[in-house]
């Protein structure tokens, strides 16, 4: 059954999975308070975003950046409408996870042979392994678990991916007990035509719109078109990160996430239904900016934070 439609041939209402907290400042190179974390999931959920991809539970050695996951956890204010999943990258981060009461997991896996070897230590197949154990656990707890699958679109030690590829690995990830699953263009290659391309071959393979969200970077500028095209395909759910945070170790010009404020303006535009206070989330934007020390890259954190006729003072 596919999900209604606004009069622009998108989902009348989208779901945006802000990836700011941990996928945006994982790559930060500014290491921030767990007090000062947990206040911007704060200021987000109260501009209205409800998933919040709060921290990840990987080893200390291997992101500094989210050594503090339990401590932010802790110092969340509890709301009931607000959804905090937080990534799993084995058993032992599951353990800690479950420690914690944490009421939604997902899963990093890749989609090619290189970027596992790499980031997992495991082989395209051998990801499996580790994964398995973690779906199945997960599951038991009553825990839903959502997979992200990187370098769908794009590897750079091995080019271009191929479509069925990336097909066999994500359907793999949903038949294990995942249910959703985020389709990842890493390094921020991906183009419109491709995007269509990829949600077109999970369509023909049996795989269901709703089950698929999408997590473009914008490396090249293309992931505000590469999201539109994954709407008129009929994804209802799209990542995206406050600000544009975060960035790509793996290719020297990658600019970060799809910022929400971005999304948010074009989803506005289109008449789409998201929840999202825009003038409340800008503000977000420009005190974590502050922060870290530098401006914001999106565009709309830009534009509607300067001091100009017209515009209310979203810069305080």
């Amino acid at each position: 059954m596919t999900s209604p439609t606004s009069s622009s041939g998108v989902p009348a209402r989208v779901t945006i999975w802000e990836v700011g907290a941990r996928d945006g400042l994982q790559n930060e190179s500014v290491v921030l308070s767990a007090a000062v974390k947990a206040e911007f999931l704060d200021r987000l959920a109260d501009a209205g975003l409800r998933v919040l991809e709060a921290t990840s539970f990987v080893h200390p050695e291997w992101v500094p950046q989210l050594a503090d996951a339990e401590e932010v956890l802790r110092l969340l204010r509890p709301r009931g409408d607000v959804h905090y999943p937080v990534l799993v990258p084995n058993e032992r981060g599951l353990d800690r996870a479950l420690a914690t009461g944490v009421r939604h997991v997902a899963l990093f896996a890749s989609a090619t042979e290189s970027f596992a070897l790499r980031n997992l230590n495991a082989s395209l197949d051998g990801q499996f392994e580790m994964f398995e154990p973690v779906v199945r656990r997960a599951l038991a707890a009553d825990l839903p678990v959502r997979a992200y699958l990187s370098m769908c679109f794009g590897d750079p030690w091995e080019g271009t991916v191929p479509v069925e590829q990336v097909v066999s690995i994500g359907r793999r990830l949903l038949d294990l007990g995942c249910w959703q699953l985020s389709l990842g263009d890493t390094i921020g290659v991906c183009t419109p035509g491709q995007a269509d391309a990829m949600i077109d071959a999970f369509g023909q393979a049996g795989v269901a719109v709703e089950r698929l969200a999408v997590h473009f970077h914008d490396t090249y500028g293309q992931a505000l078109a590469n999201t539109l095209a994954a709407l008129r395909r009929g994804v209802s759910t799209v990542d995206s990160a406050a600000g544009g945070l975060g960035g790509c170790p793996y290719a020297e010009s990658a600019t970060g996430n799809l910022a929400t404020e971005d999304l948010v303006w074009m989803l506005n535009g289109l008449g789409v239904e998201h929840g999202v206070d825009l003038e409340a989330l800008v503000r977000t934007s420009v005190w974590m900016a502050g922060q870290l020390g530098r401006p914001s890259p999106s565009r709309v954190v830009q534009a509607l934070s300067r001091d100009a006729p017209g515009r209310r003072g979203l810069s305080r």
